[in-house]
């Protein structure tokens, strides 16, 4: 169990000391015992106000975090449970209203057991009210920040907790749309927990209290920050590491960017396949300043082969989506998607780094969805307003690659290669002997070189 700490207290243990300046409540009156007449109604919300000093269940304001200003909403447990009623849906309401009208982006501090029974449907339609503040406010650009206390569960989690763009929680949070009085007896009680939800792709980072307040100071400077006027320049390509006894000196040809580019189709692919080869991670490290991961598809799955999120580059926003190197799985290329339509709304340029040998292609990827996991993919970048850089770093494997590559500015390094099919599997298809494959390499025109030659990659970008 976390500790549960009081709304004012989670506001304070996250901004600026003394910034906080709360937000007045919207009016509203009541028949006795509320909408529905629930006896006994009143006296519950009075020995609320009593225990907690809180006359609702949300407090709302505004607050500096990281030197930032944001707003802030806060959710009372114990006032009836952190319960959404409608004078909890007057306050959120106001609060997003207020995000917008400063242009403030929206933290939330979320503990919630869900709608409030004594106002029976009521209750229950607040969470449209919410949703559609949701979605006002993401029209208008700002980013909306979640983070998820315990218990996050009901209408609370399902609205403003996996509808905010970042989702942190607070290690061993409840997190789930059912609450533990109501879920199934024999429920696994780690899909109900933070992290279970995260490692089910529907939480971004799972944060310890002693890091929240830096973590959310670095999302809003990151999100805060600068854009730049045009697309990203590509990472400068990395040296990489040598083997026992070096690459061979056959598969190394012409010169460019400082580096020599292979002579043939096949030792493009034997240098794009070498274990010891530069992947993503040293990539991103060596591009950010600073960098913030988001992870998951919002639909149940993970990828560890693609690395998504914001970062800071020379101060400004960039996005990221980039595979590692292994086969991406429709969870990979809908995380990708999510980023990319994530900063397109936000204004934040994006890179994307490709190196996969193809997309996933066994059987639980296919039940997975690969091909509409790829075609969203293709379509995020497709329709996406923000300039998109993309860097070939490695393996080209057909149209799971391709679907991270950014039509007219897609860059090569001296050891990748990009390939409408692997030459083994051209050479099987045409029915050749395997033997056959470098040949067929070499037919594909699949080299660095190449891809510039054919108007694929507009360069080869040059070593640090």
């Amino acid at each position: 169990m976390t500790t549960r700490l009081s709304a004012r207290a989670a506001i304070a243990s996250v901004t600026d000391p003394g910034s906080f300046t709360e937000l007045p409540s919207p009016p509203r009156t009541s028949p006795a015992d509320g909408p529905l007449a629930w006896t006994g109604y009143d006296a519950s919300r009075a020995r609320a106000e009593a225990r907690t000093g809180e006359r609702e269940s949300v407090v709302t304001g505004t607050a500096r975090i990281g030197g930032r200003e944001a707003a802030v909403i806060s959710f009372e447990f114990g006032f009836l449970g952190g319960s959404l009623g409608e004078r909890t849906g007057d306050r959120l309401e106001a609060a997003y209203t207020h995000a917008r009208e400063h242009g403030l982006p929206l933290v939330s501090l979320i503990a919630t057991g869900g709608s409030r029974m004594q106002e029976g449907m009521l209750a229950l339609t607040q969470l449209q009210r919410v949703a559609r503040q949701c979605v006002l406010t993401r029209a208008s650009g700002l980013p909306q920040i979640a983070v998820l206390r315990d218990p996050t569960t009901g209408g609370g989690w399902a609205t403003l907790g996996a509808g905010a763009d970042v989702v942190l929680a607070l290690p061993g949070a409840q997190v789930g749309f059912a609450g533990s009085r109501v879920r199934p007896a024999d429920a696994d009680p780690a899909a109900y927990c933070a992290e279970g939800q995260y490692a089910a792709g529907h939480v971004d980072a799972v944060v310890s209290p002693a890091e929240l307040p830096g973590t959310l100071s670095d999302w809003l400077r990151v999100l805060a920050a600068p854009r730049a006027d045009g697309p990203v320049e590509p990472p400068a390509a990395l040296a990489w590491g040598h083997l026992p006894g070096g690459p061979p000196g056959r598969s190394l040809g012409e010169v460019a960017g400082g580096a020599e580019l292979p002579k043939t189709g096949w030792d493009a692919v034997l240098q794009a396949r070498r274990a010891d080869r530069p992947r993503a991670e040293a990539y991103l490290d060596a591009y950010f300043d600073l960098r913030l991961p988001l992870s998951g598809d919002r639909a149940g799955g993970t990828d560890p082969g693609m690395l998504c999120g914001f970062g800071l580059r020379e101060g400004r926003a960039v996005a990221y989506a980039a595979q590692c190197g292994t086969a991406t799985r429709p969870a990979g290329y809908r995380t990708a998607a999510r980023v990319i339509r994530l900063a397109d709304r936000l204004g934040v340029p994006v890179l994307t780094l490709v190196d996969t040998p193809g997309a996933a292609n066994d059987a639980a990827a296919e039940h997975a969805g690969a091909g509409p996991a790829i075609a969203d993919a293709f379509a995020a970048l497709a329709a996406a307003a923000v300039p998109v850089t993309t860097l070939l770093i490695g393996e080209g494997g057909s149209g799971g690659a391709l679907a991270l590559a950014a039509p007219g500015n897609t860059w090569v390094t001296p050891d990748s290669y990009f390939s409408v099919i692997a030459p083994e599997l051209a050479a099987a298809i045409l029915k050749r002997p395997p033997e056959d494959a470098p040949a067929t390499a070499d037919q594909l025109r699949i080299r660095p070189q190449d891809l510039v030659d054919l108007g694929v990659a507009r360069g080869i970008v040059g070593r640090h």
